[in-house]
């Protein structure tokens, strides 16, 4: 009789749940191998599942395949609300019908995993670009306008260069056909893979900044409003890094102007 381990073994090579290697193992009354087998199964369906959410991932991109289209850009950016820091904006074109397991909307995504998935994006991408634009330029031209640059700059960057994009919530006014998506890092591969890369290379560059700023706790709020920010900013004053158009940055320029006038 094999033992439990070796039971293990043999139930990790089933790749479906109507594998006749489970039937082998049914009427084994040792509760372990039991406890085996619907640990395996759960395993399968779960591989199951995930594959399920990835085909469904690949719906816009698979279209556009159908069309004719080979060299799709998906492109997102990540920055838009802090109160500090670029927007960041990232535009990857995956190899046809790529699946990547764990993609998904950067924040679907748990925080321990984004190295791991970036890695995974970097390694199977057929070309990845970025886009940063500074809070000075955010402040010349508005975020919105900001927003569409760095899509740009990291569209630049491309190469090959896409055929077709897929934009997450966003139309660019270049000569390409686009389709621009609602919640597209939710619902696109190709997005969420951009979305993902901009996610990592915006927080890496807001821990950087918390070793030059100290005190507004950038590496964990990533330049967001929260409590330990706000703190900084009343206890330390405003940075070089700091959105002069958005508040509550945009009242503390005021007040302190006006204490000098």
């Amino acid at each position: 009789m094999p033992t439990i381990k070796e039971i293990k073994d043999l139930l990790a090579t089933a790749s479906s749940l109507d594998s006749p290697i489970f039937a082998e193992f049914l009427e084994d009354s040792r509760a372990g191998v039991q406890k085996a087998i619907q640990q395996r199964k759960r395993e399968i369906q779960a591989a199951l599942d995930e594959d399920a959410r990835l085909e469904t991932m690949l719906r816009y991109e698979k279209d556009l395949y159908a069309q004719g289209y080979e060299l799709i850009a998906g492109i997102d950016e990540v920055g838009r609300g802090p109160l500090a820091g670029p927007v960041v904006a990232a535009a990857v074109i995956l190899p046809r019908n790529c699946k990547i397991k764990g993609l998904n909307d950067s924040k679907k995504i748990p925080k321990k995993k984004h190295e791991e998935i970036y890695r995974a994006v970097q390694e199977a991408a057929l070309a990845i670009g970025v886009g940063v634009i500074g809070n000075q330029i955010i402040d010349q031209v508005n975020i919105y306008q900001a927003t569409k640059l760095a899509m740009q700059e990291a569209l630049v960057q491309l190469k090959p260069q896409p055929d077709y994009l897929l934009i997450d919530a966003m139309e660019l006014e270049i000569a390409l056909p686009q389709q621009s998506i609602i919640k597209g890092d939710a619902n696109s591969l190709s997005i969420a893979a951009a979305s993902i890369v901009a996610k990592v290379t915006r927080d890496k560059m807001m821990t950087d900044f918390d070793g030059v700023y100290p005190g507004y706790d950038f590496a964990q709020n990533a330049g967001y409003g929260t409590q330990a920010h706000l703190a900084g900013l009343e206890k330390y004053g405003i940075t070089p890094i700091h959105r002069t158009t958005f508040e509550p940055v945009k009242s503390m320029i005021k007040q302190v102007t006006n204490d000098y006038q």
